[in-house]
């Protein structure tokens, strides 16, 4: 499978993921997921290092993902995330059409406090597109904390239900668009983007 790869030196490799894929197992022990995929691709290529995931992406969600190549550098980039210094931004479709051009939503998930920043990007007759940015990083924050407001995101199956909303997609509409962080090695200043992939560009085209 051809992943996409944005960015890659001697420690780190940031990769485009498709919508569809599991970065990492769940207890169920999927055996083909991102991380699964690009190990087998460097096993093969006989390489002896392993690439492990600093964050995650949901199995809907496309978009930037950062791996490390080796414990000891994954160490390093996820103390940068844990001191909220890796700026994260979505692009993600909600449900209805949104009132005010920019928002914070700063509501606890699972006791912890959260925090998601958003603007409008436009509105459309039954949804609006939003960039977003979760200051924290909770899981599911971004899904969660639309539901919260009552937009949740455009194909949303598991924190809203599908038949209360007219407007369907096959997949959660949310989007990794950009990643903009100090390299934890070198210094330097990482600031990668994408562009939608090609089912979510198309939805644009259609709506």
């Amino acid at each position: 499978m051809n992943i996409p790869v944005l960015y890659e030196d001697n420690w780190l490799l940031v990769v485009n993921k498709p919508s569809g894929l599991l970065v990492i197992p769940t207890p169920k022990k999927e055996r083909r997921t991102l991380t699964s995929i690009l190990n087998d691709d460097l096993k093969e290529r006989g390489q002896l290092y392993r690439l492990h995931p600093c964050h995650r992406l949901d199995k809907e969600t496309s978009g930037l993902i950062i791996y490390a190549k080796g414990k000891s550098a994954q160490k390093k980039l996820m103390q940068e995330f844990g001191q909220k210094r890796v700026k994260k931004t979505y692009i993600a479709f909600l449900q209805g059409v949104l009132g005010q051009g920019r928002g914070r939503i700063e509501k606890p998930i699972e006791g912890r406090p959260a925090l998601t920043e958003y603007r409008i990007l436009e509105r459309r007759k039954n949804f609006t597109i939003v960039e977003a940015r979760p200051v924290t990083g909770r899981t599911n924050q971004l899904r969660v904390h639309f539901k919260q407001i009552g937009h949740p995101v455009v194909g949303e199956s598991k924190f809203a239900f599908r038949k209360d909303f007219k407007l369907r997609f096959r997949r959660l509409c949310l989007h990794a668009k950009s990643l903009e962080f100090t390299h934890p090695l070198s210094g330097k200043t990482i600031n990668l983007s994408v562009d939608l992939p090609k089912d979510l560009q198309e939805f644009l085209d259609k709506h």
